[in-house]
């Protein structure tokens, strides 16, 4: 996963054995008109996928690391097939060649003022009892996109590498133009902190993983618990992901084998310029512990054991040699696709998908959720078998090279755009298991959705999914807006990016979901990440594995087979509103003359009472289903511009987009807000009357609907 998980601390009880095989009892989920035979094909499907099988499964993807583009990626790629295919699903490997750098030479050299030799690195992932560290495919840590440089400069402290915490390097005065930034992981997507790095001017960027976020100030360390040794590396994409994901030389156009190198362009948009290396925070803790200069603010202090300073100008201070030499080449990644055909409605698409690629061996990240989709497509398997056919046809997809940049997902989704737009839902996971702690991301129309589907679940801990998710309160979204309606319930969490569901949801406007399930998991982007680790933490017996698989299936078998699309755009109308009163009040805290915001109120409030309207029309549907599902589904496409936002097209979504200066978090009602932040009147008003069109467009196709 692109996205740096939430660790949550949590209790973790495990259950050992096999999940239930029933369902729990449940009502009548919304969007069908007779649900008495549909309860039995949801008890036939939640009695297969099965904890053992995952685990095995689990355990033969993750026998090899396996980056992408790598012969050890094909063989995963054939083996997701061949589970495909004996599951009944007419499958093709579909391959793409893109942009992918490997790395040449990558090393550092720092020095203290006095020019005594302080680092000499990267030291090896090393913890001595791990069974996968020493496997000499495992390829050295190292940034995807990052530019090839060999530079020295003097070290400059940047805390998590926000827009804020440049900004207060700015206020003191700190040049860093021909600097070594170092920085942090947290709070914002890699990619982000040497964007704004290479805009301020500095010469190349250490990112390193401190012990107050995921190391030994959570709790023990690998091998004795879940966090992060001192050693160990998260490597990651450093892409400008919130320009736009995917290949970097052919933004909007799928790179296909035969796609012409006329047809390529430039990726100077989304690749850094200057070097980038990820370090561990042994690597990085002789380096911050020799800088001068001034203390650094109280909330940029991490846990290594003596006070941050920001490090001292004027070249007195400690300096970096690093060498970052990438080997840029096109290389073949492989997307592995199932399909089911529809019986009913073969036109209209309900995709469900997980990426595969690793950076090393990927337990956790991907292959937790590539063994409970496999378990998910072996209970469907079972269904056809039985004679069971879905309404809709339904697509299962394993995405390679997720971690480099979402590539495999957004050159398919480029080259599908077309028929996606009769797609009524695409259902994501990555970061399926790590912990027994439930939660999910949703367009807000499938919000309750989620909710029903993990009502219908039996959980290891007890009761069904839902049940344990409300009572843990995990479902909390720390990006959530503050303005953001309550309705008491189990909170879903707003799609931002960093997965798969980015250029469905944001691009193409398809409804999406991400789900997952959390704990302690300090081995992220490491070769720790390997199945011995995931043993001993996450799941030692695969039923939660299990319990995805079932989560992620039935949403999947529900889609595909409900009468009326249960979008509940009610809550979408409710959600839209308060983004627009806080936008609102922002622009007067801002005081930004000539934005009226108040037409966009009213656009809002249109499309509220159209959604009530409909939502009335989907309980008792008495005339033609068929156009009602049309109007829905235009609802959600309506909010795609076009143009797309300013400065950066890709992203279509008038609703949600990943922040600029974020990358992750979700930024709503993009093209005003962020027009506000930047204090730009004009650009906010003529962004609010794109929002109004979009508005005013979905409101017309609830209209429609009825």
């Amino acid at each position: 996963m692109i996205r740096k998980p939430l660790a949550v601390l949590v209790a973790c009880s495990f259950f050992v054995g096999t999940l239930p095989a029933q369902a729990p009892q449940q009502a009548t989920p919304f969007g069908y008109l007779d649900f008495s035979k549909e309860a039995k094909t949801e008890a036939s499907f939640l009695a297969v996928p099965d904890a053992k099988l995952a685990g095995e499964e689990l355990k033969i993807l993750t026998a090899e690391p396996h980056i992408a583009a790598s012969p050890e990626d094909h063989k995963t790629a054939e083996y997701v097939a061949e589970k495909f295919k004996a599951a009944g699903l007419e499958t093709e490997i579909v391959p793409y060649r893109v942009r992918l750098n490997r790395p040449k030479d990558v090393r550092i050299e720092a020095y203290g003022p006095d020019g005594k030799l302080l680092v000499k690195g990267p030291a090896p992932e090393h913890v001595g009892s791990d069974p996968f560290e020493n496997d000499p495919r495992v390829v050295m840590p190292f940034n995807g996109s990052s530019g090839s440089g060999d530079v020295t400069g003097e070290v400059v402290y940047a805390n998590y590498g926000r827009l804020e915490d440049f900004d207060e390097l700015a206020a003191q005065h700190v040049d860093l133009h021909g600097k070594i930034v170092i920085t942090r992981y947290g709070a914002n997507f890699r990619g982000v902190k040497v964007m704004i790095a290479q805009q301020r001017g500095a010469a190349g960027v250490l990112i390193y993983s401190d012990p107050q976020d995921d190391g030994y100030f959570k709790g023990d360390v690998y091998p004795n618990g879940p966090w992060r040794p001192e050693s160990a590396v998260q490597r990651g994409s450093v892409q400008f992901l919130s320009m736009y994901p995917g290949d970097s030389e052919t933004p909007g156009v799928a790179s296909t084998l035969d796609l012409p190198d006329s047809a390529r362009k430039s990726p100077e948009g989304n690749e850094p310029k200057i070097p980038s290396i990820p370090i561990s925070y042994h690597d990085a803790a002789p380096i911050l512990q020799a800088l001068k200069g001034a203390s650094v603010p109280q909330g940029w202090q991490g846990a290594l054991p003596f006070r941050y300073h920001v490090g001292q100008n004027g070249g007195q201070g400690v300096k970096v040699h690093m060498v970052a030499i990438q080997d840029y080449q096109r290389r073949i990644i492989w997307d592995v696709i199932g399909k089911v055909k529809g019986s009913e409605l073969p036109d209209d698409l309900v995709v469900a998908g997980n990426h595969r690629d690793a950076w090393v061996y990927g337990a956790v990240d991907p292959n937790s959720g590539t063994a409970a989709m496999l378990e998910a497509v072996h209970g469907v398997g079972e269904l056809l078998k039985q004679g069971w056919k879905p309404k809709r046809t339904m697509i299962f997809c394993s995405w390679d090279a997720e971690e480099e940049g979402l590539i495999g997902s957004t050159e398919w989704v480029e080259e599908h755009d077309k028929m996606l737009e009769h797609a009524v839902a695409y259902f994501n996971t990555d970061v399926a298991v790590s912990g027994p702690s439930f939660s999910a991301a949703a367009v807000p129309s499938l919000k309750q959705f989620i909710r029903e589907v993990t009502k219908a679940v039996p959980s290891p801990a007890g009761g069904t999914v839902y049940e344990v998710w409300k009572n843990s309160r995990t479902g909390e979204n720390e990006h959530r807006p503050s303005n953001a309606p309550s309705d008491g319930d189990v909170r879903v969490g707003d799609l931002g990016s960093g997965s798969d569901f980015t250029p469905f949801f944001q691009h193409v406007g398809v409804p999406s979901t991400d789900v997952g399930s959390g704990g302690p998991y300090g081995v992220y982007h490491s070769v720790f990440d390997n199945y011995a680790w995931f043993t001993m933490n996450a799941d030692p017996h695969f039923v939660y594995l299990q319990e995805m698989a079932r989560v992620f299936g039935l949403e999947a078998i529900r889609m595909a087979n409900v009468d009326v699309l249960p979008y509940d755009y009610p809550a979408y109308a409710r959600e839209i509103q308060s983004y627009v009163d806080g936008a609102k009040r922002k622009a007067a805290d801002e005081k930004l003359s000539g934005v009226d915001l108040a037409p966009v109120q009213a656009a809002a409030q249109r499309f509220a009472d159209a959604a009530k309207r409909a939502r009335a029309a989907q309980s008792a549907p008495g005339g033609d289903v068929a156009k009602l599902n049309k109007g829905l589904r235009e609802a959600e496409a309506a909010f795609i511009s076009p143009a797309g936002l300013p400065r950066r097209p890709w992203f279509k979504h008038t609703i949600y987009a990943p922040g600029e200066f974020t990358g992750y978090a979700a930024v709503v009602i993009p093209g005003v807000n962020e027009a506000i932040e930047a204090k730009d009147g004009a650009l906010a008003e003529a962004q609010a009357k794109v929002l109004i069109e979009a508005l005013d467009k979905a409101t017309a196709a609830l209209n429609g609907a009825e």
